[in-house]
């Protein structure tokens, strides 16, 4: 766990010191891995792919954990990690939305902020803002630190395999309908621990009592209860969170409905719920040491 968190620590620290390190986050071999693929006789399962790469890291891992007191192994797990973050930078993301110079640029800087990039156009407006930079920090940040903590550098970049290969349009064109919907399945599943983690956090950071009634609400009133795949609580849940957070913070409501107010206030947000993450992790590491 020591060697999960110092991974964790570097990574956020090269993410943010070395931005212009993301252009390194290159998958062009996994779309021609994919074309390859399909093209070979009978066309098997695209989830063979974070399958496969899932088992060849665990080996590599394997092969380094006890060499050289374990510091390859660290080495390899901070690449990967950084490698399966993202891909795109959500805080430039928000700071290129934030500082843009005139409402034109402005609004297509917003575009960088959905989830899924063929989904429709983002207007500027608060509620689906907040609600699309969420759920691109669950894809880009939380996802894939939850199965970095939980399966190592194999779950991290297996998670980010499956996020691109159900929801990237570079991907998808090359992939049927039915095998499409196995494979967003398969991300709603890989997702689904993570965002409830979040949603946690978010209860933790901003108004507790606000989040917690308008979860208890939102599963209320669609009648699933909290074990499905519906994860569109999380949206609902970062607005109240979000809205709670600006109405305590300056003062009056009015606020809520400026959605560059509100889009500061989610990166502030974010941030605060992947300290308390990172916290977490160590705390871990901690009581690993004391027993």
């Amino acid at each position: 766990m020591a060697k999960t968190l110092l991974a964790v620590v570097l990574v956020l620290a090269a993410a943010h010191a070395l931005p212009d390190l993301a252009r390194l986050r290159d998958f062009s071999w996994l779309k021609r891995w994919l074309s390859r693929w399909n093209g070979s006789h009978g066309a098997p399962s695209p989830l063979l792919i974070p399958a496969i790469v899932f088992v060849l890291c665990v080996l590599v891992q394997s092969a380094l954990a006890h060499v050289l007191f374990g510091l390859p192994v660290l080495a390899f797990g901070a690449l990967v990690l950084f490698y399966s973050w993202g891909p795109r930078d959500l805080d430039a993301d928000i700071e290129a939305v934030l500082k843009a110079p005139d409402s034109d640029r402005r609004h297509a800087a917003v575009q960088g902020l959905r989830p899924v990039p063929e989904a429709q156009p983002l207007p500027l407006q608060s509620a689906p803002l907040v609600e699309a930079t969420f759920a691109s920090a669950l894809s880009r940040w939380f996802g894939v630190l939850f199965w970095f903590v939980i399966l190592g550098p194999a779950g991290a970049l297996a998670y980010r395999i499956v996020q691109l290969l159900a929801r990237h349009p570079s991907f998808t064109v090359e992939i049927d309908g039915e095998r499409r919907a196995l494979l967003e399945r398969t991300a709603l599943v890989l997702d689904w621990a993570p965002s409830h983690l979040v949603a946690l956090t978010l209860a933790l950071v901003t108004e507790f009592d606000a989040v917690i009634k308008t979860w208890r609400d939102y599963h209320a009133a669609h009648g699933q209860g909290y074990f499905t795949l519906d994860l569109g609580f999380l949206g609902v849940l970062a607005r109240a969170g979000i809205d709670a957070d600006v109405v305590a913070g300056d003062g009056y409501a009015a606020d809520v409905d400026n959605p560059l107010v509100e889009l500061a206030d989610t990166r502030t947000v974010l941030r605060r719920i992947l300290y308390v993450w990172v916290a977490l992790i160590a705390l871990c590491v901690i009581a690993g040491w004391a027993t």
